[in-house]
């Protein structure tokens, strides 16, 4: 009974895993880490920047598409304190963007804590 539960627990977290796979950047250390190959060689980061607006912090982040086509993505912003810390509830949902071949855009949030100092975004391809 264990190890069938083990494997249904660890196809469980395969599946998810495999919907959440993409690109993530972390603003403090300027980190990329690309969970898919296929994105990554798709899409380059230029620059994870932020600023502060009537007190919370602002995350920016600069990419280029280097496929001729569209790609339709999403991305999520994480917003951690400062001792590294997510902030519960901050979160934000899945957003969705269109970039069209070798096209550059920026993506942008503003934090809804004023203690975050720090945030991570994970970009990945949108499910059909």
């Amino acid at each position: 009974m264990k190890w069938l539960s083990a494997l249904l627990l660890s196809v469980l977290l395969m599946g998810c895993s495999a919907h959440t796979t993409g690109i993530s950047v972390d603003s403090d250390t300027q980190k990329v880490v690309f969970g898919d190959n296929v994105l990554g060689g798709r899409l380059m980061i230029n620059k994870a920047g932020s600023h502060h607006i009537n007190g919370l912090m602002q995350g920016i982040v600069s990419m280029t598409s280097r496929y001729a086509g569209d790609q339709n993505l999403q991305y999520r912003f994480y917003w951690y304190d400062g001792q590294g810390l997510e902030i519960n509830g901050s979160d934000s949902p899945w957003r969705q963007l269109i970039v069209h071949g070798m096209d550059t855009v920026s993506v942008q949030e503003v934090a809804l804590s004023p203690e975050a100092t720090q945030y991570r975004i994970q970009i990945r391809q949108a499910s059909n």
